[in-house]
């Protein structure tokens, strides 16, 4: 478990962050169209996979506007924003404000996501859904850059991961 902070106050989540140079866990979350998908579907991308617990938030509303803005100057890598958010709001969310350039995923089928990225929040208000964090993985999916936001109602350090980003 590793303890993060919600508005002060301590909550743990599953486990660990993958950690850096290790293979990345496989998943299986839901598009925006309700269609599967996984690790495999992003093959030979750079990945940088976003969690955040609800794009109904003001935080994490502003940290995916914000990272479909980065996208725009890094094509060559897949943007992916994660939620327990159902794929109709995220769908709702993205044609609301002009989301285009990142993909949205739900975990509403299955918590394994969650678990095996160490990000699963296991107790207090938010327990079920996610913290917030950014793991960058490259095109063999192994993991370069973790960011577990220690208070989850601030955002990522932005400047860090793009610069793990121009190191590939």
């Amino acid at each position: 478990m590793t303890q993060v902070m919600l508005q002060g106050k301590p909550i743990h989540t599953s486990s660990n962050l993958p950690t850096k140079h290790s293979q990345a866990p496989d998943f299986v979350l839901v598009n925006r169209d309700l269609q599967d998908r996984t690790l495999a579907s992003y093959k030979g991308k750079t990945k940088l996979i976003a969690t955040v617990p609800s794009l109904d938030t003001g935080v994490c509303s502003t940290m995916t506007k914000q990272l479909n803005q980065l996208a725009k100057s890094h094509p060559n890598v897949q943007f992916i924003v994660v939620s327990a958010d159902l794929p109709f709001a995220q769908k709702r969310f993205c044609s609301v404000e002009n989301i285009q350039n990142l993909e949205t995923l739900s975990m509403m089928r299955s918590k394994e996501f969650g678990k095996s990225y160490g990000i699963l929040i296991q107790d207090g208000p938010l327990a079920g859904i996610l913290a917030r964090s950014i793991t960058i993985l490259d095109e063999k999916d192994h993991v370069i850059y973790t960011e577990l936001v220690s208070e989850i109602t601030h955002e990522p350090d932005y400047p860090k991961a793009m610069q793990a980003l121009k190191l590939l």
